[in-house]
């Protein structure tokens, strides 16, 4: 009984002091699809942490984010997407996808053209076609899954796409 009661110690006190070592054996909330722009990493990270996500979600990154996703252009780029939804969904049991596309993204730019994005007009309506191209086929794979969408400014102010 004894050696019980130490073992339950010694996974609390484990916890408390290695905490991604106790992480190793959760779940995460959410996968996070977003682009590779240099720019928005630490406004990613700030969105993330500011929704009370730190170390609850897995990260998969892709130029364009739901177009890289999505083009025929970079066709190994959505099958990785596709490989780390699955395994996040059976690894860490997922129950959301957010995918953040970014405004002034150059991938947007090399895919589709620069006149695609030229105005922010432009650019909101392609980025809303994308992000929802992305949901449905998302969906159609796994219907269980919830599927958040957004837009984030090179201020890392954070649009919610609908």
């Amino acid at each position: 009984m004894f050696g019980l009661i130490a073992l339950g110690g010694g996974v609390s006190l484990l916890s408390t002091l290695a905490p991604g070592i106790a992480r190793a054996r959760g779940h995460t909330d959410i996968l996070l699809l977003t682009c590779m722009d240099y720019r928005l990493t630490d406004d990613t990270i700030s969105y993330m942490e500011g929704r009370g996500l730190h170390d609850k979600y897995d990260h998969v990154v892709l130029a364009g984010a739901s177009l890289g996703a999505l083009t025929d252009q970079f066709p190994s780029w959505g099958e990785t997407f596709w490989s780390h939804l699955d395994v996040a969904i059976n690894l860490h049991s997922i129950h959301k996808v957010m995918v953040i596309d970014h405004r002034d993204c150059g991938a947007y730019k090399v895919i589709l053209g620069a006149d695609a994005v030229d105005t922010p007009e432009k650019e909101l309506a392609i980025h809303t076609q994308e992000l929802h191209a992305l949901r449905d086929a998302i969906k159609r794979r796994h219907d269980h899954l919830e599927v958040e969408l957004a837009l984030m400014a090179l201020d890392g102010k954070v649009e919610d796409i609908a």
